[in-house]
């Protein structure tokens, strides 16, 4: 068994201070790994549109720096969203910061709506070839993908492959959307038998069109698909239990992965 945590925050100050307080409870609980949600570290995309770069840049690299050392300090695992900036580049990415390592997933699948074009603003590739990040802890083998991603079958047929136990997934769900993500979510967990920890951002974002809400609802989902925790609207968090026999069990009982294998699809 090992335990994780998520954040439910908005968008952190430059100080350390709030993300030290919950790491130190962290710590306390034993806990190995906490997710934040998307623009956290970052102010919300719409906002960043309107920043200059060099704003955007200092507000990643200064947030690299606490979470690094932050880590450090509490030994202990850090997923966390933010921007990645290289030469004139940037990047939508996901941090995985260890006690002495930092390794960073870059988005596979961007939003690329009219209202919300993270495809045309950021400088990720469109590949062929998808790549994931995956990792151990006391042998639970974890996934990390960002919220909109889970929209798109090859990850999860990678996450099969992989024999992952537990998907972390930051997101930034806003509109009245609640119901269709834990739909979707429960459905992967049980068809997938994994573990499902979905940290969402909570805040709100104005424009000249009316108010984004970020409703929160972090939630743990068990193999089986059942919702086994969540938060409401406000700053919070969770701290969950994942146990590797339990993903494993699901995954031999509905035999969902041995027909992939038998067939050579995965």
């Amino acid at each position: 068994m090992i335990k994780v945590a998520a954040l439910q925050l908005a968008t952190l100050p430059m100080s350390d201070a709030k993300i030290d307080y919950y790491l130190r409870a962290c710590k306390r609980d034993n806990v190995k790994v906490v997710v934040l949600g998307e623009y956290v570290l970052n102010s919300f995309f719409k906002e960043i549109e309107k920043m200059t770069l060099s704003m955007v840049k200092e507000q990643s690299n200064h947030k690299i720096k606490i979470l690094k050392d932050l880590s450090k300090k509490h030994n202990i695992i850090i997923i966390a969203p933010l921007i990645l900036f290289k030469g004139d580049k940037k990047y939508k990415v996901i941090a995985k910061f260890s006690p002495n390592s930092i390794r960073y997933y870059y988005q596979n699948f961007l939003i690329n709506y009219r209202h919300w074009n993270e495809e045309e603003f950021f400088d990720n590739e469109v590949k062929k070839d998808l790549e994931f990040m995956t990792f151990l802890v006391d042998g639970v083998k974890f996934g990390v993908i960002f919220g909109f991603e889970i929209h798109f079958d090859p990850i999860w047929i990678n996450f099969l492959k992989k024999n992952v136990d537990c998907v972390l997934i930051p997101s930034v769900s806003t509109f009245n959307s609640r119901d269709k993500w834990n739909m979707i979510l429960r459905t992967r967990a049980f068809l997938n038998g994994v573990y499902i920890l979905r940290v969402n951002r909570i805040g709100e974002y104005k424009d000249q069109n009316g108010k984004w809400e970020f409703y929160g609802n972090s939630s743990l989902i068990c193999p089986d698909g059942r919702m086994d925790s969540y938060l409401g609207n406000k700053e919070e968090m969770l701290i969950a239990d994942i146990f590797k026999k339990n993903a494993s069990y699901a995954k031999k009982a509905w035999g969902f992965r041995n027909h992939l294998l038998k067939r050579e699809l995965i």
